[in-house]
């Protein structure tokens, strides 16, 4: 069956290389991912491109290279880290803690994984996640400069990237166990968004499921004997209850186009990782890699079975339990709002929710042979 999802993975991947990826303003050597398909003009010249999109499509590169080694992916990969900072104005910082989070996550990756390494900005990056760490504020890092919202997609992949990166493991687990002591719904056991002001924002999202099982899943492989079985207990309880909140029959909950169309993906990236990676021999662990396993599979196998094809390559639904609509150059695209991005008229139009059914291809293959 893994040879089932490595194909389907390469399917993933031929569609969004053919459809999305273009070279940056014309320059050779450049590669950016379209955030639409059918695209516009100011599209496909990057009018438009959304930081942490790219660095979701760069760690899904990365993801093909681990499956299937290849020199013209390594170039891609080369590509889209030179094309992240030339559209980012010769930068790799910006204002939002979560989005230099996802790009840390992946620049890591290709460093460690494809090879592919910019010396100065993973410690650059890493020095934003530490010096924001404010728990006299509440705290945890905020989601962005000069705020004082806390919340998982910021804590959660800053913590799993600090937990890989350097001698920071210390400071990942003062953020597990920040989000574990603060953000945790007493009644479900899922992750609340964040905190503001010392008020919960109530809201319970995939990913922030997905990125705080990473972190602890890294905790658990990465700590001694002792703190291992704390993040150990804290992944066999969130994968329980993803599973019986988040994933009705089996399949991880939708959440519709734009930003959100990359939430399941992100999930079930982290689901794999549970599979693949968590530690220890006793029946709870057993059993909860094999309920990671099984809700990534499922979701994998109800995304394909619901896709639209086009050419001979897939298009992914923004729900995995429901069929995709194929979208069309007409209706109102993706737009950023207030520091999100919100959905296009049809979902399937949008990068974030094709990235997000491949992000689930190579979950899939990656479960299934881990």
């Amino acid at each position: 069956m893994d040879q089932v999802w490595a194909n389907r993975a390469a399917s993933s991947e031929a569609a969004v290389t053919q459809r999305h990826l273009k070279r940056l303003w014309a320059l050779p050597g450049t590669q950016l991912g379209v955030v639409a398909w059918p695209s516009d003009r100011k599209d496909r010249l990057f009018g438009t491109w959304h930081y942490w999109w790219q660095a979701h499509l760069l760690d899904c590169l990365v993801d093909a290279q681990l499956r299937d080694p290849q020199p013209q992916r390594h170039t891609r990969i080369n590509r889209q880290v030179r094309s992240h900072r030339l559209r980012n104005n010769l930068s790799w910082v910006n204002s939002y803690y979560d989005d230099m989070a996802w790009l840390a996550l992946a620049l890591e990756r290709a460093a460690r994984i494809a090879g592919v390494e910019r010396k100065r900005a993973l410690p650059k990056l890493a020095e934003q996640f530490v010096k924001a760490w404010v728990p006299e504020d509440g705290g945890g890092i905020p989601w962005r400069k000069q705020d004082q919202f806390f919340n998982a997609p910021a804590n959660g992949p800053a913590g799993i990237f600090l937990a890989r990166y350097g001698d920071w493991l210390k400071r990942a687990e003062q953020m597990g166990d920040w989000i574990d002591r603060t953000l945790i719904d007493p009644e479900t056991h899922l992750v609340f968004d964040g905190i503001k002001a010392g008020s919960l924002v109530r809201a319970q999202y995939t990913y922030c499921q997905g990125v705080v099982l990473g972190l602890e899943t890294e905790l658990a492989a990465r700590t001694g004997a002792e703190a291992r079985q704390r993040h150990q207990a804290r992944v066999h309880r969130l994968v329980a209850a993803v599973g019986e909140h988040m994933a009705p029959s089996g399949v991880l909950r939708g959440a519709g186009g734009g930003d959100g169309g990359l939430f399941a993906g992100i999930t079930a990236r982290y689901l794999a990782l549970v599979a693949t990676t968590l530690p220890g021999d006793s029946a709870a662990d057993v059993t909860t890699r094999d309920a990671a396993r099984a809700i990534v599979l499922s979701s994998a196998k109800s995304a394909w079975d619901y896709r639209q094809t086009v050419d001979g390559l897939p298009v992914f639904g923004a729900f995995w339990d429901r069929d995709a609509e194929l979208p069309t150059a007409t209706g109102k695209e993706a737009e950023f709002v207030e520091g999100a991005v919100m959905s296009s008229e049809i979902p399937e139009r949008d990068l974030s929710v094709q990235l997000s059914g491949w992000m689930l291809m190579e979950a899939a293959h990656a479960a299934s042979v881990g």
